[in-house]
Formats: C-alpha cells, structure tokens, sequence
C-alpha cells in the first residue's frame, strides 16, 4: 500500500489523538465519514496503525524514576542474548528493549518507583543473569521531551 497525503494527514491525526471519533476525523481531513472509516480500516489491515492506547502519566501511577540501561553480554554462547532478550520481555519494569551498536549491546528503559526498586530490579532480575557482563546506569533526571508521535510525513516519499 502506498501512503498519499490524506492517509498521512489521517495518521497524523490518529496518532496525536487516537479518541478522535470518524466524523470529526472526516472533518478534520476533509472527506465524508464513509471513505474515511474505509481508509482507516486499510491503514489498519496493512500495519501502518498497530494499535491505540492511552499514554498515562508515569508520576501519578508513583513510578517516579526513569531509568536506561545499556547491557553488555559476554557473547561466547550467542543463545544467550536471545535468551536475555526473551527473559526482559516478562519484566513489567521494562517497558523498551533495544539491540544496539556500539560498546553495548542492548539498551533498556525501566520505570520504578523507586532508587532503590530499581536496585533491587538490577540486583535480582538484570546482572543475576549469568551472560550479562557489564551495566551502565543513566537516571533521568528531567524529560525534556517526551513524544510518541513518528514524523509521517516521510512516508510520502516512499
């Protein structure tokens, strides 16, 4: 499927406010609800919109502290970081997983409540794991950015 400006403007839109309903999409886009909905079904069918979901406010839900880890493996058994990778995505704490270049080869992002939740998380469920060999820590302390919106409009030019 390729992207003209109107899917783009439709998933501008969607991912700054997916509770938009159709009609106020079709206003906002300048189409009649019908070919709208159509549109965003196929946007749907071909994985442009993976889902909706809220976005809630991490300080209210008392996980004040914002944590990214860059993990080094001891890669002798190369099952090892699949294994790692596997075991991260049933940790709650971690809500990214990332397999990057460079000195390190993962980096996580972790929401605690906590400094010391999250050492306990580091202590009893990141470096207990027998591959993991090297840590390094970066606490956030202020966002300065925080967006969930891609910039669409390179989709065009595809």
């Amino acid at each position: 499927m390729r992207l003209d400006e109107i899917d783009v403007k439709i998933l501008n839109t969607l991912q700054t406010n997916g509770k938009i309903t159709n009609v106020q999409l079709a206003n906002h886009i300048g189409l009649s609800p019908a070919p709208t909905l159509e549109r965003v079904k196929k946007l749907e069918q071909a994985g442009y919109i993976a889902g909706y979901h809220a976005r809630l406010d991490p300080e209210k839900l008392g996980l004040s502290v914002i944590v990214f880890i860059e993990v080094g493996f001891n890669l002798s058994d190369p099952a090892s970081l699949n294994e790692f990778i596997e075991n991260v995505k049933d940790y709650p704490e971690v809500t990214e997983c990332y397999h990057i270049t460079g000195e390190y080869d993962l980096l996580l992002k972790i929401y605690a409540p906590s400094i010391a939740e999250y050492q306990r998380f580091i202590m009893n469920k990141l470096i207990f794991t027998r591959y993991v060999s090297k840590v390094n820590t970066k606490v956030v302390l202020n966002t300065a950015k925080h967006a969930t919106e891609l910039p669409v409009n390179n989709a065009l030019n595809k």
